[in-house]
């Protein structure tokens, strides 16, 4: 049995087709709602921020996976977060189940260095320090050697269906409404952008692979890393016309964090994007060479063919 904690967001939901057509059909799908991915699926609803909730939710499984998400709101995250990976961390100690966290890049420095596994942490904003103590409990377990667990890191997401993040509402949201596209802060940084369905795929892969555990890994990204000018760009040729797009002041992002809650929620992500992100995922790509990294261009090109109605190819 591999349970998926939090697996009706897009992470979840991808890994579960991607467990059930590489590794197996004993899955369980764990949320406040669950609900099946794959027809095999055993469902189970819980709260796991309820300790028992989350031991039963484990129950005899040989992987947990970690994928579970809040909405972006430092209150909720403060409150939730720790409380539910304790439990679920105990959880996997309890029932003698690995762990797979599925971690994001909110503590790293938001300046130009190149992001390593290694590279110390230094959150900015409250979210950043929830996910820095959230990926500190999980590292304290690996070294205590009481917990068998591995970090699966993945910077900013794109990406199909129910993919949530910055990219996707600004740009992606925008070209299907026929808007104005928006880019926060500059167009001439370069951005480390993950495909969803590449980081689930990994995030599977690592979790199937015994020697991964016991150490972080920077999941794999198209190593191209180009400014959002360059993005749209390409886009633009993909989309067969030209879109349009503005740059995104922070003063701007201020005065809407006075109207609107959800952007005063972004204001502590927006500095990385003053700056050259550079993910390194050379880690990833020396131990698991077989595997193909979706480039931007497919990746873009599936998110079209989604908007217009057709199938994947």
């Amino acid at each position: 049995m591999q349970t998926i904690l939090g697996a009706n967001g897009q992470i979840g939901e991808e890994l579960a087709r991607e467990l059930k057509r590489n590794f197996t059909s004993d899955i369980r799908i764990v949320s406040l709602q669950a609900n099946k991915v794959n027809d095999t699926d055993e469902v189970f609803s819980a709260d796991l921020s309820i300790k028992e909730k989350a031991i039963e939710a484990v129950r005899g499984s040989e992987i947990a996976y970690f994928t579970l998400g809040l909405p972006i709101s430092s209150d909720l995250w403060e409150s939730k977060f720790p409380v539910i990976l304790r439990n679920v961390i105990d959880a996997c100690k309890i029932n003698g189940t690995k762990l797979v966290f599925f971690d994001n890049t909110y503590m790293y420095p938001q300046d130009d260095r190149n992001l390593t596994e290694n590279t110390p942490f230094s959150p900015l904003g409250r979210k950043a320090k929830v996910r820095r103590k959230m990926a500190d409990m999980v590292l304290k377990e690996i070294q205590s050697g009481e917990l068998e667990a591995v970090i699966c890191r993945a910077p900013e997401f794109y990406g199909p269906a129910k993919t949530q993040s910055i990219t996707n509402t600004l740009v992606f949201d925008n070209i299907k409404e026929g808007k104005t596209l928006k880019v926060p802060l500059s167009d001439r940084k370069k951005r480390s952008l993950i495909w969803t369905p590449d980081a689930s795929r990994a995030t599977a892969l690592i979790g199937n692979t015994p020697d991964a555990y016991g150490q972080t890994w920077h999941l794999p990204v198209d190593a191209s890393h180009p400014t959002y000018k360059e993005f749209i760009q390409m886009a633009s040729g993909i989309y067969g016309k030209t879109l349009k797009y503005t740059v995104v002041p922070k003063i701007l992002f201020k005065i809407g964090s006075w109207f609107n809650p959800k952007v005063k929620e972004l204001l502590e992500l927006l500095p990385r994007y003053s700056y050259d992100n550079l993910f390194d995922d050379a880690k990833f790509r020396k131990r698991f060479p077989e595997f193909k990294v979706t480039s931007y261009r497919d990746g873009i090109e599936q998110i079209k063919r989604e908007q217009s109605g057709e199938k994947k190819l």
